[in-house]
């Protein structure tokens, strides 16, 4: 009988064989994000010594109108807001962790957002 695994479970071990070969530093951190059913998140995360630098997500005050939605113009707005907050600490390249999730859709709108507002990955 063939083991049934869900969608998640995958998910997990494709973030496990990605995070294998990423990681962030001081220099070049790393750029995680995460999505709910209800929210998006992003985090700029410096590995090395363990410290999450910028944070940005639907649930940040300037996006209250964005509660409790997780469609493409929320990632978008998670995107650009991001990359405004990391140039303001000075961060200007970051290394993407999209946390097993395939490159498309909301991922790839907030990925996108985030490059078009000065972010390098």
């Amino acid at each position: 009988m063939i083991k049934k695994t869900s969608k998640n479970e995958l998910r997990k071990t494709r973030h496990k064989r990605i995070r294998k070969k990423i990681a962030g530093t001081a220099e070049v951190p790393r750029l995680c994000i995460y999505t709910s059913l209800n929210h998006i998140y992003a985090q700029i995360i410096d590995d090395e010594n363990g410290v999450t630098l910028v944070t940005a997500s639907t649930l940040d005050k300037d996006m209250a109108d964005l509660t409790g939605k997780t469609n493409i113009d929320a990632a978008k707005r998670v995107g650009d807001s991001i990359a405004q907050k990391a140039k303001t600490k000075g961060i200007t390249s970051v290394v993407f962790d999209r946390n097993g999730r395939k490159y498309h859709g909301k991922v790839m709108a907030l990925a996108d957002a985030a490059r078009e507002s000065g972010l390098n990955f």
